[in-house]
């Protein structure tokens, strides 16, 4: 009895481990300060052809600070058939593969798993379709709506010709531009509604399904991108970013297998620094901390109702200019913004009536490109706050920020026993000088009024 209860007991702890496997593929990246944040794919069927379909494919990106930068994103699938994209509007693969059985018309792409970049800007007319054609950058939701959405139309052969006989792609992947970004499976969703240009005619698809693809910091590195230091004007002790907080050359950080360029000397100033690689590879100044971006947020004043911080953000990769940049800081006291300089700011709202987080980006034209590693790789801003009475308080670290992420990765925080506190009490040594010298002046007074 015993031993068969064992037996049992151990199957179901197999069961459940089993179980657990299973559901751990299927888990999906969740950010605390976006947690609806992700990027939709959806396929929607405007026609049928002869044999197969014609679809409209759109991204759009929901996630409020995360945006895809050049050089652009990478879409892949595996087809569920033999299908072949007979030609694209806005897009193309980037192989053809081998379509030696077709012997009229050669289609654009004949790969089992077929991988779609974004067209450049400036391409033929002919070559466009809307929200096409900006070499693969889609921006943030929460920072430009409009420029959020990328689209491209396919027409597919070899497939079905009906909502019955047409089988989803599966095995979807996202390189926006690197990893970081993990897509479900295909699901059929109620077909999207279409209005004519007077909106006295809807129109729908003949078929649509969608694709959630979400981000993962951990995928994307083993390392963090960026991190951030702290000082005060009540504190003289500054605190820097923790040593190889990024990882260092020789343990798969960011400064690669050329090493990093000390900042003051004359390679910094040769021909082909500032070229970046296919591979992504970053050269980076020689710092302590060996991370790309730093961010440094400095208390600079303190008004009777109000206080003032400062933000500045320094780029230290040679080979990478950040275009439509973003900053999220949580902060218990950014419900109380007042004024923003050189930035722009935007509250983040995750969970309704909690306003602890918000958005800060740069003006268009202005500041909305961090340039690469030098005297100009670099754009800061202040922020001014208003006091609340019954909560401010400059002691144990409260002015510093919990969190900072930049273009959507958290970057690594100080130790939370090294902020610049403020200090308890004036030194004795000061407290004693100040008396006599407030003593001397008394009597210094009093001789000259007698």
């Amino acid at each position: 009895m015993t031993m068969g209860l064992r037996v049992r007991d151990s199957s179901a702890l197999l069961a459940l481990a089993v179980a657990l496997a299973c559901c751990s593929v299927a888990v999906v990246a969740y950010d605390p300060l976006d947690p609806n944040g992700n990027i939709t794919i959806k396929w929607d069927v405007i026609s049928w052809t002869p044999d197969g379909y014609v679809a409209m494919v759109t991204m759009s990106n929901y996630q409020m600070y995360r945006h895809i930068m050049a050089p652009g994103w990478t879409l892949g699938w595996s087809w569920a058939k033999k299908e072949v994209i007979w030609s694209i509007v806005g897009a193309q693969a980037t192989e053809q593969g081998d379509c030696s059985k077709f012997k009229g018309g050669i289609p654009h792409c004949c790969k089992r798993t077929p991988a779609v970049v974004d067209l450049l800007p400036g391409v033929p007319y002919n070559q466009q379709i809307a929200n096409c054609c900006k070499a693969g950058v889609v921006s943030a939701y929460g920072q430009d709506p409009a420029g959020s959405v990328s689209a491209f139309q396919v027409s597919v052969g070899l497939a079905g010709t009906t909502n019955k006989t047409v089988k989803l792609p599966r095995n979807f992947t996202l390189m926006g531009p690197g990893l970081g970004y993990t897509c479900g499976p295909a699901a059929v969703v109620p077909s999207t509604v279409y209005w004519t240009p007077d909106h006295r005619r809807r129109t729908q698809a003949l078929m649509t399904w969608t694709v959630t693809c979400t981000y993962s910091q951990q995928l994307a590195s083993r390392y963090p991108s960026c991190c951030v230091s702290f000082s005060s004007f009540y504190n003289s002790t500054i605190v820097p970013c923790a040593r190889c907080a990024c990882g260092c050359g020789g343990h798969g950080g960011h400064a690669g297998p050329g090493g990093c360029i000390e900042g003051d000397s004359k390679r910094a100033l040769s021909a082909g620094v500032n070229t970046p690689r296919k591979d992504g590879q970053a050269l980076l100044q020689c710092t302590p901390h060996m991370c790309p971006i730093r961010v440094h947020w400095h208390v600079k004043l303190n008004y009777k109702d109000y206080w003032r911080a400062k933000i500045a953000i320094t780029n230290y990769n040679y080979r990478m200019n950040y275009t439509q940049w973003t900053l999220v800081a949580q902060h218990p006291n950014l419900d109380n913004v007042t004024e923003v300089f050189s930035f722009q700011y935007k509250p983040l709202q995750p969970y309704g009536s909690i306003n602890d987080t918000g958005m800060f980006y740069g003006l268009k034209f202005y500041n909305d490109f961090l340039m690469e590693a030098g005297p100009f790789g670099n754009v800061q801003s202040e922020v001014l706050m208003r006091k609340d009475a019954r909560t401010f308080t400059f002691s144990m670290g409260w002015a510093f920020p919990r969190k900072i992420y930049f273009n959507g990765d958290e970057c690594k925080m100080p130790p939370p026993d090294s902020y610049p506190y403020l200090p308890n009490a004036a030194p004795v040594v000061a407290s004693q000088l100040v008396l006599s010298a407030a003593a001397s002046a008394f009597l210094l007074l009093l001789l000259l009024v007698a």
